[in-house]
């Protein structure tokens, strides 16, 4: 029997290997492991491998290559036995290696797979023993460290560390457990020389030992904050504990339910609102006061109790006093206040506490903010004001339904939670110039608001309860009526404030502008003394405009200039300001509005009318004149489309009456081109009450005679001669007597205006009313003194 010898398996190894491409990390030598092979043609390799002698080269992928060639793996690898496979349900294979030795791929067999190659095994190239022997007492001991900090290192050691037996190997079992990059693997893989081997390995373990300081310390920081808040929990729970056994108020959320609670009895709902409130308060009591949820339940609830659920009280407040109110706060306006005292009688008469709408109509700076608060003022009431102006979602005025933290209800239920009672007044001011958007339309919302037989059970969205809102008095402010939807007008009572003529404004201005615009410029009443001719020069000249806003502005400008002038020494403080003219235009600058003195029809052509604008009443000059050329009729002076047709009816009328007087005949007009025109092109100009001015003048025109001196009319001329009713009466007064027109023609229907008037601007005029045309042109070219019955 021969003697039998054992050969190491390293003296085995084939030079001929099949290669295996890993794409993950490298696998050193010494190790056993197992390994995952999907690839179908890996597969194939290992089952052939399996059945012969059992060895594979295992390289790394360079790049991420689907189907990757020799030429794509790294240069080196390790060369592994195959000591157990495992077939998988998916087609793939679980086997276990035994890896061995490093190679060096020499020359190419095979470049696609199956990839073979013919390879040179590397050996380890010892070095210093006592330096080896140093690096692996380092390598073990920085090992033992990281091992202590992290249970998965040394449960690998236990298993592995046992075959151990030489430096090299120590090196390749450590780079292969630290969890560095795969190209970082690759390079110590790559090195035989041990001392560097192990050198490099010892520099990656120092950058583990950081990475695990750091991370212990956050870790650390962690469960600190961890305890922290364990440590707080525990103590919030044992003063709830003892707050409990003392009979003391708990934690906050407790507190706040027991507050809600408290004003869930006292207010004793009834019904819907009762039901609604109870389940709100039942869900708040159970919630988790850190949740979103409980904000927006809370801040419900602090908004239903926040609201005047209970009866109103009876009102209190006199008349007398009330009156006394309005002509304390407001020169003039006395049909205003006779209509606001009127309505609050009628309410203390019925003991009622219903709420009304009042609208108030007029031009900017007439008052109107300022009378819904005094009306406030005189009946003891709560005022909340806010504007609608630009306004174009009804979540404003219903309120957001309640689905995010930052609904919110709408105007009136926020109002209601201000004044914190169920009878104020409420001031919604501009609804003329609401507008209206893909979010809604808030012009149709308010009608809920504001409909007596709806707004009993209002129901605001984010609120989604019915309130009744009754009992508050609207009163509504706009600067037209144009813009306002019908239906809200008629929900409405509609009080117009037309504004104030010039002595109406010296009254105001002494009364309320100068001693307010004084005291806001930083000079007391005794520093400025104003005569009535400079104030009625300002309002004139500078301030010509319906309401009072841009006299005080004028006035400020006055006060600011002075006290500049004390500021810099230019004036001494003691001195007194009594301002003349020629001071206000130094201020002031030049007048804006020149006076009427050149608005005479003292020629043929020439008639003198009266309009109203936003600025106040104006007189109209209306000139004409005769071309020769083909038949035509030509209008200037930028007129609207509805003063175009009272000069078309006027013209008509003219020719019709002249041609029946036998004053010329039809030839006369086929040969003439008139042309009708109304000065200061610039400034639009509309309405019909202009229709007997543009037929005086046409006439005036055709008979070659001038009209009376110092006459001015108005009124709206009809195609059969009839002069039928205008608007703004007053306000054409007083740019009458403005001009120094001593008589003035107007629609017999207008006489009942008359009335409205003050006596101190109608004294020293004649009103000749007229209800026909014919009357108007024997007025207008009779040369002797005429008298009316309604001369003062």
């Amino acid at each position: 029997m021969s003697e039998q010898t054992i050969v190491p398996i390293e003296q085995l190894l084939p030079n001929k290997l099949f290669l295996i491409p890993l794409s993950g990390r490298p696998i050193f030598p010494g190790i056993f492991t197992p390994v995952m092979i999907n690839n179908s043609d890996d597969v194939k390799v290992i089952d052939e491998v399996y059945s012969g002698d059992g060895f594979i080269g295992l390289t790394m992928v360079n790049n991420d290559v689907e189907s990757p060639g020799i030429t794509d793996v790294c240069q080196v690898g390790t060369v592994a036995r195959v000591i157990k496979k495992i077939n998988l349900p998916d087609g793939g294979v679980n086997v276990f290696i035994s890896t061995l030795k490093r190679f060096r791929i020499r020359k190419q067999v095979s470049e696609r797979a199956p990839m073979i190659a013919i390879v040179d095994y590397l050996d380890d190239e010892e070095s210093d023993t006592f330096e080896v022997k140093a690096l692996t007492r380092a390598l073990i001991g920085e090992m033992k460290e990281i091992s202590e900090n992290n249970p998965l290192f040394s449960e690998e050691m236990r298993l592995n560390m046992i075959n151990i037996d030489h430096p090299g190997k120590i090196a390749d079992f450590i780079a292969s457990i630290l969890n560095i990059d795969k190209k970082d693997q690759q390079h110590i893989l790559e090195v035989q020389n041990v001392r560097q081997r192990m050198e490099k390995v010892l520099v990656f373990i120092k950058k583990e030992q950081e990475l695990l300081k750091v991370q212990k310390k956050i870790q650390n920081e962690i469960n600190g904050r961890i305890e922290k808040n364990q440590r707080e929990y525990f103590l919030r729970e044992e003063l709830k504990a003892i707050k409990e056994e003392l009979g003391m108020t708990t934690d906050a959320k407790s507190s706040e339910y027991q507050k809600f609670k408290e004003r869930f009895d006292a207010l004793k709902f009834e019904g819907e609102v009762k039901e609604a409130v109870e389940s709100e308060l039942e869900k708040f009591s159970l919630m988790d006061n850190n949740s979103g949820e409980y904000i927006i339940t809370r801040n419900y609830l602090e908004t239903i109790f926040s609201l005047p659920w209970d009866a109103p009280l009876a009102e209190s407040y006199d008349l007398k006093e009330a009156r006394s109110v309005l002509d304390g706060d407001h020169y003039g306006l006395d049909d205003v206040k006779k209509r606001i005292i009127e309505y609050l009688a009628v309410r203390k008469l019925k003991n009622d506490t219903k709420g009304s709408i009042i609208l108030l109509v007029g031009p900017p700076g007439v008052g109107k903010t300022s009378v819904g608060r005094s009306i406030a003022r005189a009946m003891n009431k709560p005022f909340f004001r806010f504007s609608v102006g630009g306004m174009r979602d009804e979540a404003e005025i219903k309120g957001h339904r309640r689905t995010y933290i930052g609904a919110m209800p709408g105007k009136i239920i926020q109002g209601l939670k201000i004044v914190k009672s169920k009878t104020p007044v409420f001031m919604i001011d501009e609804v003329d110039k609401m507008g209206s958007s893909y979010q809604g339309d808030p012009s149709s919302a308010l009608l809920e608001v504001l409909d007596p037989e709806q707004n009993i059970a209002f129901r605001d969205h984010y609120l989604d309860l019915p309130f009744d809102l009754s009992n508050i008095l609207f009163i509504l402010t706009a600067n037209t009526l144009d813009s306002i939807p019908g239906p809200l007008m008629d929900r409405a009572e509609i009080i117009q404030l037309s504004g104030y003529i010039d002595t109406e404004k010296l009254e105001i201005a002494q009364t309320y502008l100068v001693p307010r615009s004084v005291a806001k410029n930083g000079l007391s009443k005794k520093q400025v003394r104003y005569s009535k001719e400079v104030l009625l020069f300002i309002a004139n000249s500078y301030a010509r405009e319906a309401g009072v806003r841009n006299f005080e502005k004028n006035l400020d400008k006055i006060h600011r200039k002075f006290a500049t002038e004390i500021v810099f020494g230019e004036k001494e403080s003691k001195d007194i300001l009594k301002p003349d003219i020629a001071y206000v235009e130094q201020c002031l600058g030049k007048p804006i509005f020149r006076e009427d003195g050149g608005k005479k029809a003292d020629r043929p052509g020439t008639a003198v009318g009266l309009a109203w604008t936003s600025m106040g009443g104006d007189t109209l000059i209306i000139e004409a004149i005769t071309n020769p050329g083909k038949e035509s009729f030509n209008l200037t002076g930028q007129m609207g489309d509805v003063m175009k047709e009272s000069a078309s009816i006027a013209w008509s009328w003219v020719k019709h009456y002249v041609t029946d007087k036998g004053l010329t005949d039809q030839a006369w007009y086929e040969k003439q081109v008139v042309h009708l025109h109304i000065p200061e092109g610039a400034t639009p100009k509309d309405g019909p009450s202009a229709g007997i001015t543009m037929a005086t003048a046409l006439l005036s025109l055709i008979q070659g005679k001038a009209i009376r001196k110092n006459l001015a009319m108005t009124g709206e001329l009809s195609l059969t001669g009839q002069v039928l009713a205008i608007g703004g009466l007053k306000e054409k007064t007083v740019a009458a007597r403005r001009n120094g027109v001593k008589e003035i023609i107007i629609p017999q229907a207008n006489v009942r205006d008359l009335d409205d008037i003050p006596e101190h601007v109608r004294k020293g005029i004649v009103f000749h009313p007229v209800t026909r045309m014919e009357e108007v042109v024997s007025i207008a070219f009779s040369s002797r003194d005429r008298k009316s019955r309604t001369q003062d």
